[in-house]
């Protein structure tokens, strides 16, 4: 019994001796910061989560009743959501990636009013709102890339509120993490998260914040998961008994969707450009109703199904026997995220890009005429192909996808999806989409510095 004691009282002295060493003081302070953001991030993800769905819901319940109903309720929302954003917090507007980017690399002591305009609390309340609005008025938008930047926001202003003696937290590591614990928590993709954070948000080598970014998104993760418990984005497609020859296929598809990814993003892009020339107001909002009544069209012509993020036909032709899809689906998909990103609202392309990519998969697949698991793999190459042909990030896109479906066994086709559409993608533009618009903020704060002076 002595003995033990003498044993526990080593232990407990060897305790106490760490707590005040003052490198872990150090580095438990810097920890907090982390931890408490990634709750944060992950409950807010689920609620955001939650409201996009009724959005969707409510939508829904609008065209049971009746679907003229969309030619008056999509035009309101459309301006109601345009005009949240472009009153309140114009940074809002949009995916929200790209200005979490561009907040990287102004997070210097010399932009911190630039980068405050990028990611605050305003923001998350102008994006949520905005987004809700959009989606209910049939807004053929997405919620992930709103909440990684939502995220960025919880991360920066959790960085901000550290008293002066708390020990220093790099600003750029800090919303380096909340990017990826975003992504994590929109989509239940921690390995997305990690991935997306070296590929497109940093350059930076990972050694130097590997244990806040793997710690952000454990944490935001396992927030949502305890709330809305372990699931898959999609689900468990088969993709089993697959043909010797159906890589040929998946290079097809990957040519084709990296193309009209790419393609999609310059549209948005030039039509972006065109809308800022639009100074007054009124020519704005007339845009903006113009864009909104097309799509009210095309689900009047074609079907409800265009609207929205699309999930729904992405798991309608995963899990189900009936593949067939029109051949004109590719087309409004890609229409519909045009007409409505470009309109100034919040909203994100990353859904409406898996959708496309689906669309085109599934299309292209009845044209092969392959059987259901060889279209099911199509299906998810071009998933993979059309979001790289918008990013440009290929092994973000085949990883995400993967942790979507948990479908390790074709990992390297959807690896060699997005690297072929990266490709063919380059022939296209040389830069992402989200370079571009990257750059855009980037301009901005420079040009605003060098009026101030």
């Amino acid at each position: 019994m002595k003995q033990f004691i003498h044993v526990l009282r080593n232990r407990l002295k060897r305790i106490y001796d760490r707590l005040h060493n003052e490198n872990f003081k150090n580095n438990l302070l810097q920890a907090i910061p982390f931890w408490i953001a990634s709750v944060i991030t992950g409950l807010i993800a689920v609620l955001y989560a939650k409201l996009f769905s009724w959005a969707e819901m409510g939508t829904a319940w609008l065209i049971h009743h009746d679907i003229r109903w969309l030619f008056i309720v999509m035009p309101v929302c459309f301006v109601i959501a345009w005009w949240l954003v472009y009153k309140l917090a114009p940074n809002a507007r949009g995916s929200g990636i790209p200005q979490v980017i561009a907040a990287v690399e102004l997070a210097t002591p010399r932009y911190v009013d630039k980068v405050k305009k990028l990611l605050s609390v305003r923001i998350i309340i102008v994006k949520i709102v905005s987004s809700i609005i959009m989606v209910f008025g049939g807004g053929v938008v997405g919620r992930e890339g709103p909440t990684i930047q939502i995220a960025g926001s919880v991360f920066r202003t959790i960085n901000q509120l550290l008293p002066c003696w708390w020990p220093r937290i790099s600003k750029r590591n800090m919303i380096k993490a909340g990017a990826a614990a975003g992504l994590a928590a929109a989509f239940n993709t921690p390995l997305g998260g990690v991935v997306f954070a070296m590929e497109e948000v940093t350059r930076t080598h990972i050694s130097y914040f590997k244990t806040a970014l793997f710690t952000a998104v454990i944490i935001a993760g396992l927030t949502a998961q305890a709330i809305l418990g372990p699931y898959l984005y999609l689900g468990y497609p088969d993709v089993s008994n697959l043909s010797g020859y159906i890589f040929f296929g998946v290079i097809a598809v990957g040519i084709v969707t990296g193309l009209l990814g790419s393609g999609m993003a310059r549209v948005i892009l030039n039509i972006m450009k065109w809308t800022r020339s639009l100074a007054s107001v009124p020519k704005r909002v007339l845009y903006i109703i113009a864009c909104a009544l097309v799509i009210a069209a095309m689900a009047w012509f074609a079907g409800a199904h265009v609207l929205g993020s699309g999930k729904e036909i992405m798991t309608h032709v995963l899990f189900t026997n009936d593949k067939h899809l029109p051949w004109y689906m590719p087309l409004i998909r890609i229409l519909g995220p045009i007409l409505s990103f470009t309109t100034g609202a919040a909203g994100g392309v990353f859904a409406p890009a898996l959708t496309a990519g689906a669309s085109i998969g599934a299309v292209m697949g009845e044209w092969f005429q392959v059987t259901g698991s060889n279209v099911n793999l199509l299906i998810l190459a071009g998933m993979v192909g059309f979001l790289t042909g918008v990013t440009r990030t290929p092994f973000t896109s085949a990883i995400l996808v993967l942790e979507m479906t948990d479908r390790h066994n074709v990992i390297f086709h959807l690896m060699l999806a997005g690297m072929v559409a990266s490709l063919v993608a380059y022939l296209v533009d040389r830069h992402s989409f989200y370079d571009h618009l990257k750059m855009t903020y980037i301009h901005d704060a420079h040009h605003e510095e060098a009026g101030s002076k």
